[in-house]
């Protein structure tokens, strides 16, 4: 049954639900559409809601783990611990973004969700079978834009008056995820919703619920390869496709190599994680001739690698922002 806006009761479009075989989250999904009584506004005010609460709530762990020295064994740039006042510093544009940018976006989207057939206040919810393949798809489309948009923000103006601001910060951490230009918040936000949009137009079966499950994921993973570390439990130990910390780290530390978000394989294939395979070659091979090395002296070996491809690094971003970029950025 669809809304009809000059209902002043909103719980009327439920009249043909089956109550009893709702489960918990669905019965609370429906309590809050009767509760706030208006789609538009229950939809916009949940959406924002779930993107700040999922975002802070996962980067305030990382901040915990920079301020306690235990977890520096796992730091990938060790040397670096972001301060109080560069999270501050780095809290207050994330803000910015999120209800100069995002909260507009998320606000608008239900009108746009609702014309294209998503559905948002319905109940029940599709079942995990429906759910699982539409948000790995989700996550392949989202991650090609991705390296695309990337790659194309380290050329020319784009990075010089856009991307830059992402770049501040050299060992990446949590919060700074999502410390970016409004532009750039904007171009690269529109990878985590084309890909839900354009399936919904053209499969008219996507329901809000699995927006909301995508967007979480992805926002996990994107603090979580921003946020410096490399546990030996860390995803892409597991998985090896996956990018993770280690992966993008690299992508900060050089500026150049690994554009890709979610999986290396788009790297991999175009040639733009060159440099990183070279230094992740050069370290093996240092470690390699010198098997009888102590802990300490393996560090420091790595510590002078990483020291050497961060300032060739710095070459290859002064150029692009001094419009002397060559060629091609590996």
């Amino acid at each position: 049954m669809a809304f009809n806006a000059t209902t002043s009761d909103f719980s009327a479009v439920y009249t043909d639900t089956d109550l009893l075989s709702l489960n918990w989250a669905e019965r609370q999904w429906l309590a809050w559409y009767v509760w706030i009584n208006n789609p538009v506004i229950a939809t916009g005010l949940m959406s924002f809601l779930m993107h700040e609460i999922v975002y802070f709530g996962r980067a305030i762990p990382w901040i915990i783990i920079d301020a306690t020295p235990f977890f520096r064994r796992w730091k990938l740039q060790p040397t670096k611990i972001p301060t109080a006042k560069e999270q501050w510093e780095c809290t207050k544009l994330v803000l910015f973004s999120h209800f100069t940018v995002e909260l507009p976006t998320i606000w608008l989207f239900h009108p746009l969700a609702e014309a294209i057939g998503m559905s948002t206040y319905q109940v029940p919810f599709p079942s995990w079978q429906t759910m699982v393949p539409q948000v790995f798809l989700f996550f392949f489309v989202e991650d090609f834009w991705h390296w695309a948009a990337h790659r194309a923000l380290h050329v020319g103006a784009l990075y010089k008056y856009i991307h830059k601001i992402h770049h501040k910060y050299p060992a990446p951490f949590g919060l700074a995820a999502e410390y970016a230009h409004p532009a750039e918040v904007l171009i690269l936000g529109t990878g985590t919703l084309i890909g839900p949009l354009v399936y919904c137009y053209f499969t008219q079966n996507l329901h809000i619920v699995t927006m909301y499950i995508w967007i979480t994921l992805r926002l996990f993973q994107t603090i979580d390869a921003h946020s410096g570390y490399d546990f030996p439990w860390s995803l892409q130990h597991i998985i090896p496709f996956w990018a993770g910390a280690e992966h993008h780290d690299f992508h900060h530390m050089t500026f150049t190599s690994n554009f890709a978000t979610s999986f290396r394989w788009w790297d991999r294939l175009f040639g733009t994680d060159v440099n990183y395979l070279r230094y992740r070659e050069r370290l093996r091979k240092s470690v390699a001739a010198n098997k009888a090395m102590s802990k300490e002296e393996r560090l420091a070996v790595e510590q002078r690698l990483m020291e050497q491809f961060e300032a060739e690094g710095a070459v290859a971003e002064a150029d692009v922002y001094n419009g002397q970029q060559k060629s091609k950025v590996a």
